[in-house]
């Protein structure tokens, strides 16, 4: 198997309100939209966001349909400090603040108008050994 590309595909109530969420504060750039879709991207994300209206009847399979709670979706970056302070400047509400677990994720979370959990990682280096090598 050979994969050209990935992408996450999240229903929603308000697909163009979670797509302006992450095109403002998150850089996402949208590549196609319809009505009750949309597909954002950036270069530097390694998939694409796909936003779906919750109910849309071409949806396959219907049993999976509903919201997707407990998701999280997640971006690892550099300088999550940085990042905590830019989304505050920009009146973005924190859900979750800004803390470090005991194996070297430091983290925080932000809630899109739909109820989207975004996570922003940047992995610290812990016992000599750095947790975001590959």
């Amino acid at each position: 198997m050979h994969i050209t590309s990935s992408a996450i595909s999240l229903n929603v109530a308000d697909p163009t309100a979670s797509a302006e969420f992450l095109g403002r504060h998150y850089g996402f750039n949208e590549d196609m939209a319809a009505e009750g879709f949309v597909s954002l991207s950036r270069p530097d994300a390694g998939f694409n966001v796909i936003f779906l209206k919750t109910g849309l009847p071409t949806f396959k399979p219907a049993s999976a349909a509903g919201a997707a709670d407990g998701l999280l979706v997640v971006f690892v970056v550099d300088d999550i400090d940085a990042e905590y302070e830019r989304l505050q400047a920009e009146g973005v509400e924190i859900t979750t603040e800004i803390e470090t677990e005991e194996w070297g994720e430091r983290y925080f979370q932000v809630t899109d108008p739909n109820g989207v959990v975004l996570q922003l990682v940047q992995w610290m280096t812990t016992g000599g050994t750095d947790a975001a090598a590959d």
